[in-house]
């Protein structure tokens, strides 16, 4: 099987957060990751791949930096990578990035298109279910197991309240993978110095720019909140007390 991963690089989970000057995002100057849930995707790429063979490319968008996320998956296993390179892709909303993945890999035949389930920073959880409309294939979300049978796969999907779907699925397919559906492995020493050699395809925005329309969804601004602590000491015999803190709790706090 020939299996596409969408990959993000995102801040860091502890990394301090500075807003730039305009309090639309934050500051480029904090140390960045590989999107947990895209992690999750790709071990599950390579997963299948070790099955029943085949191909896994990695791909992402962004400045030079996030070529880390690639070199990354490349040292885990990916075959080659594509790299949508410029600043402009880090403003793209999840319809666009939807678009210029697309236009990106126009003239490949992917069997699969793998996304994790959501990205940390934006949370949108909307890229990997865009591009399948976009290719007009079906896709399916969550997906905590994949089973390659004669007409397809069949995926086992998680529910709400501890249910599972189980879903026939026609190939090609778009899928977004649950975080947790296997056990992350790490690059190997050999697996890093493959990844030197490994084919990197470099994707300008003026490739896929005649792809891409107005964002259809804007950060207006963000702020960090402020800490703030306040004790009050209620006095009295305890019915007072009681008396005094319901009157509170249902007129200041008004949770009941």
């Amino acid at each position: 099987m020939k299996i596409l991963v969408c990959m993000k690089q995102v801040p860091q989970k502890d990394a301090p957060l500075k807003l730039n000057e305009s309090g639309t995002w934050i500051r480029d100057d904090v140390s960045y990751e590989v999107n947990e849930p895209d992690a999750f995707a790709l071990e599950e790429a390579l997963r299948q791949k070790e099955k029943h063979t085949g191909e896994v490319v990695v791909i992402t968008a962004g400045p030079a930096r996030s070529q880390q996320v690639l070199r990354e998956g490349l040292a885990k296993g990916a075959d080659r990578a594509i790299h949508l390179e410029d600043n402009g892709f880090v403003g793209l909303d999840a319809f666009n990035m939807a678009k210029a993945f697309v236009a990106a890999i126009k003239d490949e035949k992917f069997d699969l298109i793998f996304t994790g389930l959501q990205s940390d920073d934006y949370g949108y959880a909307q890229t990997g279910v865009i591009m399948a409309e976009l290719l007009g294939w079906p896709h399916a979300t969550i997906i905590m197991e994949i089973q390659k049978s004669d007409s397809g796969i069949k995926v086992k999907r998680e529910l709400e309240s501890g249910f599972f779907q189980h879903v026939s699925m026609p190939l090609p397919a778009v899928l977004t993978i649950q975080s947790g559906i296997n056990k992350l492995r790490y690059a190997t020493l050999l697996g890093i110095k493959q990844a030197k050699n490994k084919p990197l395809r470099k994707v300008t925005m003026e490739e896929v720019k005649s792809a891409l329309g107005d964002n259809l969804q804007k950060i207006e601004k963000l702020y960090v909140p402020q800490k703030t602590k306040k004790t009050e000491m209620l006095e009295g015999s305890p019915g007072e007390i009681a008396k005094k803190l319901v009157d509170k709790l249902r007129n200041d706090v008004r949770v009941i």
